[in-house]
């Protein structure tokens, strides 16, 4: 069985689309949902969907190797990162190299980086005028949103439309295509390859 664990900062839709894809899956399954806010929404999902939640802080994820340990006691094949929002610490992308990846809701490399998260991310879109928006699945390295891209999908942003807007069909893509590319990446084998290796 490849155990996943999915990190996420906020309400957690990617993380219970995930959990819910892979419920009766006979080879891949969602062991724990790990998350930095005590206060986030995916905590409430996950215990609906009967999937336990380990919360830590700035202090653990970055200063010591809790984090790192309690994965490695859980025995986790792949890190998932649904809308999780601090840059992952060395000591854990070594011990997990390969094996970590990361949804972001734009196509990089454009509208990457520190400080380009959700909303910001779709207002940057809008303001720049670009035709297209979407997401990008990618591996994790020590920069943010820099790693190997692994998978992109498109949308179209309309004249029309606000970050409200774009942020729904951009959701959409994410729920539709995120459980399945990391059900094709472990069926490819982990962990997955790096260019610069």
């Amino acid at each position: 069985m490849t155990r996943i664990a999915v990190f996420a900062s906020g309400s957690g839709s990617n993380a219970e689309k995930i959990i819910r894809y892979f419920q009766q899956h006979p080879a891949i399954r969602v062991s724990w949902v790990l998350t930095n806010n005590p206060n986030a929404g995916v905590i409430g999902r996950a215990k609906a969907l009967h999937v336990p939640c380990h919360l830590f802080d700035r202090r653990q994820f970055r200063e010591t190797t809790a984090v790192v340990e309690f994965l490695k006691s859980e025995k986790i094949d792949l890190v998932v990162l649904a809308g999780f929002l601090w840059l992952v610490p060395a000591n854990l992308i070594d011990a997990f190299h390969g094996r970590i990846i990361n949804i972001h809701p734009a196509l990089l490399p454009q509208f990457g980086g520190k400080g380009f998260y959700g909303e910001h991310v779709h207002r940057a879109v809008i303001e720049s005028g670009q035709p297209i928006s979407g997401i990008t699945v990618h591996a994790v390295n020590e920069q943010f949103d820099s790693g190997d891209i692994l998978f992109q999908a498109a949308c179209h942003v309309d004249r029309s439309d606000n970050a409200d807007q774009l942020a729904l069909k951009i959701h959409a893509l994410e729920h539709r295509y995120f459980p399945v590319v990391i059900e094709k990446l472990i069926e490819s084998g982990l962990p997955i390859p790096d260019s610069r290796a």
